[in-house]
């Protein structure tokens, strides 16, 4: 009788199923017997409750957000003063500064307040893993359910932890225009301070329209960006108020797999 509970006891179990409910991978062939501890890397080190939308991340967004209206209205109050369409040309209403010199003014107030604000939300994001999390991977089948949702006013998000794949590609794509934003700006405020970079745009105008272009493409993004706010207004709330709590789980990284044969001697 007591054999026979030594021997049950002693029962290879499968710890495959355990991790899989904790959402860790288990290396091929590992298995514990009862009684061992489970493995090291099986239980989380730490694990911490914080928002979705932590109050340094709300803080930039919203700066950012700020950044952006000053650079395009006081952008169009530039362009007004040099057109390059003939055709287009910006009402007074939607520009900011009565002057092209005042735009310029609060043109740089934007553009350093942007900048700056954008270097450290890059930081954030890399650093603490949410553009790792957040922004990959990206499937094309799901951004064409996406869009065809949309069109069709039927657009879904209910799950706030998890950004769908279009919300994907336009952070992605915005802030790679902001990158190229900032540098023709330099090449236009200061075109022979940074002469070599403006030579690979081409000559000034080259360097205007491509300015221009991004312009346009944040705008473009900051109405589809409303648009999908206003579609999932929860969104919008969860960027005021922080959104729901949810946990991080960081666990150790598991062992290099062992064969079945080396872990049960």
């Amino acid at each position: 009788m007591l054999n026979s509970s030594l021997s049950s006891a002693q029962k290879p179990i499968n710890w495959q199923s355990v991790m899989s409910e904790q959402g860790q991978p288990s290396p091929a062939g590992f298995q514990a017997r009862v009684g061992e501890s489970a493995p090291r890397w099986l239980s989380p080190r730490t694990s911490s409750a914080r928002q979705l939308h932590p109050l340094p991340l709300r803080i930039m967004h919203w700066i950012n957000a700020l950044a952006i209206f000053v650079m395009v209205g006081s952008g169009w109050r530039i362009y007004n003063d040099d057109v390059l369409f003939g055709w287009l040309h910006f009402p007074d209403f939607l520009v900011i500064g009565k002057w092209a010199q005042y735009g310029l003014q609060w043109h740089f107030l934007g553009m350093w307040i942007f900048a700056v604000n954008g270097l450290v939300y890059v930081t954030y994001g890399i650093v603490t893993g949410r553009f790792r999390q957040k922004l990959f991977p990206i499937s094309m089948r799901e951004v064409l359910t996406i869009v065809g949702d949309a069109l069709r006013l039927r657009l879904r998000h209910e799950d706030l932890t998890v950004y769908n794949a279009v919300q994907k590609i336009l952070y992605l794509g915005v802030m790679l225009v902001g990158v190229l934003m900032v540098i023709t700006g330099l090449c236009l405020w200061k075109p022979v301070q940074f002469s070599e970079l403006a030579d690979l745009f081409g000559n000034f105008q080259t360097i205007r329209l491509i300015h221009f272009l991004g312009m346009s493409a944040i705008v473009v993004f900051v109405l589809i960006h409303i648009t999908l706010a206003l579609l999932v207004p929860q969104s919008l709330l969860a960027m005021v108020t922080g959104g729901p709590t949810v946990s991080d789980m960081l666990a150790a990284e598991p062992p290099v797999a062992e064969s079945a044969a080396e872990t049960t001697h």
